[in-house]
């Protein structure tokens, strides 16, 4: 039996953890089977195990490889009406395997593994950090809870527009959360 590289080990579970991240967002985690996820990843059933304990425990792991570019010390700063912009789009919309975990997978997490919360929460408290440093607002406080509204607003809204089988409306949807923080965001500034 050949043995494989650390590198190898690494890109597989790469591999792994990418196709389940977006499984997991296009299909919720009971709609995607460890069999599946593997075969994504073009490799065999047997090898998950030498890689991840249990189906929860991808799931941990996964939430944290998607969420960790966007957490921590080393994460980007932010322009906040940008990243609405983006946020706020249709292609954001019409893509959630790609998109943010929050309104994807936010009400399923609720059930999922400690381990998996515990990355959601942590990922949460750096984002909201993160957008503070963007938002007006006289004390740390005050940026913070318009870091925690806007962002809010902007879960609601995709999570909302993807409900919605009235492609008119869920347009509108996107549109007018976008309006009113952009004029909440002008007035706070």
């Amino acid at each position: 039996m050949m043995k494989i590289s650390k590198e190898q080990v690494a890109e597989n579970r790469k591999l792994i953890l990418d196709a389940a991240a977006r499984m997991f967002r296009e299909r919720g985690f009971e709609g995607v089977t460890v069999a599946e996820v593997m075969k994504a990843a073009g490799l065999t059933h047997g090898a998950f195990y030498g890689h991840f304990t249990s189906k929860d425990d991808l799931l941990a792991q996964a939430f944290a490889h998607t969420l960790a570019p966007y957490s921590g010390p080393d994460a980007p700063g932010i322009n906040f009406d940008a990243f609405a912009d983006g946020y706020l789009s249709t292609q954001h919309r019409d893509n959630p395997g790609i998109g943010c975990l929050f309104p994807t997978l936010a009400q399923e997490a609720t059930r999922a593994s400690e381990a998996a919360r515990t990355t959601m929460t942590e990922s949460a408290r750096s984002q909201i950090e993160t957008f503070s440093h963007s938002m007006a607002g006289e004390t740390d406080v005050e940026r913070r809870q318009a870091a925690v509204g806007n962002w809010a607003a902007m879960i609601g809204a995709v999570t909302l527009s993807r409900v919605l089988n009235d492609p008119a409306m869920s347009d509108q949807i996107l549109a007018d959360v976008k309006q009113w923080l952009d004029r909440a965001n002008a007035v706070e500034k």
